[in-house]
């Protein structure tokens, strides 16, 4: 065999694709960082939910065929930790807390009249995609039950009208901009 197609035959490194999503360049980096291995699965979905919002399934598909796991492994493990959703968020969330303290100090009443206000479900983001509402099954503020977590501030001895008032806040606000 002559040198020409002797190296025709050596395969050269190729540079990691560029992807024209900068998002996208975040979690090659996340999975990069961690050498693609299979142990970067949490990491790399935090990085996919920070960039994108939420794991989309075009997303879930491509993490799992970049790390080499199986895409039933992404679903269980986006689907069992409370951080990650598979639909976009509102721009306001309103996560209520069902722990133990929080559900005997009234979150069960307040979830109700949230819903029947704003009439939608827990995991349910309004029409107008202003509000997305959530629970959790603890958030660990059980000396401040019933409590519940409002665009990311932690908020404690809610009643339904507080977090009525918060609700309608939210509404005047967006209404005003």
């Amino acid at each position: 065999m002559d040198t020409a197609t002797a190296s025709k035959n050596v395969s050269t490194p190729r540079p990691p694709q560029k992807h024209p999503d900068k998002r996208l360049r975040m979690v090659d980096r996340t999975m990069r960082l961690h050498g693609h291995a299979s142990h970067a699965l949490i990491e790399t979905l935090h990085t996919v939910q920070e960039t994108f919002g939420f794991l989309e399934p075009d997303i879930m598909k491509y993490v799992a065929n970049s790390l080499k796991v199986p895409l039933s492994r992404v679903y269980a493990v986006a689907t069992f930790y409370h951080f990650f959703t598979l639909k976009p968020s509102g721009k306001h969330t309103c996560v209520l807390c069902k722990g133990t303290a929080c559900y005997i100090g009234g979150t069960a009443d307040i979830l109700r009249k949230v819903e029947t206000t704003l009439e939608i479900r827990s995991g349910e983001t309004t029409p107008d995609g202003q509000i997305s509402l959530m629970t959790a099954r603890c958030i660990g503020s059980c000396g401040l039950a019933p409590a519940g977590v409002f665009d990311g501030a932690i908020v404690g001895n809610l009643s339904s009208e507080t977090v009525m008032n918060k609700l309608h806040e939210w509404r005047r606000d967006d209404a005003d901009h």
